[in-house]
């Protein structure tokens, strides 16, 4: 069994894409539009304007697969979770943080804990909270 996580978007899913590409090397798998749907949403579902938004992607980090979507209720909201991020080193760690933090907002700094040499908390641009860690959190900081 796999446990994945689908992120919902306010109209900007593509944007975060790109930013995910360049900051987490993220890989596009797939992408697919309102207007590209074999069969009709039902009537008022989606709403006008939004036919060129995403209806459903999916993109590979490392070794994981996020889904993502343009909410249509245009609700979309990203509380009660984060998504975390395991570095191999503090050098990774460091540049993840960076990346993720640009136009978002730091939580907790990264930096050593008593189980990790490197670990810090952000919510990015998008309104998304994230964790970076070094380690499989069994290490202390030397």
């Amino acid at each position: 069994m796999q446990v994945q996580a689908y992120l919902f978007f306010s109209g900007n899913c593509e944007e975060a894409i790109r930013f995910y590409g360049v900051a987490l090397g993220a890989e596009l798998e797939m992408l697919m539009r309102y207007e590209d749907s074999p069969e009709p949403p039902p009537p008022g579902m989606v709403p006008a304007g939004f036919e060129n938004k995403v209806m459903h992607a999916s993109i590979r980090v490392g070794e994981s697969v996020v889904m993502l979507s343009d909410d249509c209720s245009g609700q979309a909201r990203f509380g009660g979770f984060s998504l975390s991020l395991a570095a191999t080193d503090v050098a990774e760690a460091e540049k993840l943080f960076a990346a993720l933090a640009d136009g978002g907002e730091v939580r907790m700094p990264l930096g050593p804990t008593f189980w990790s040499p490197a670990f810090g908390m952000l919510t990015d641009r998008f309104g998304v909270g994230w964790m970076v860690n070094v380690g499989d959190g069994s290490a202390a900081p030397e």
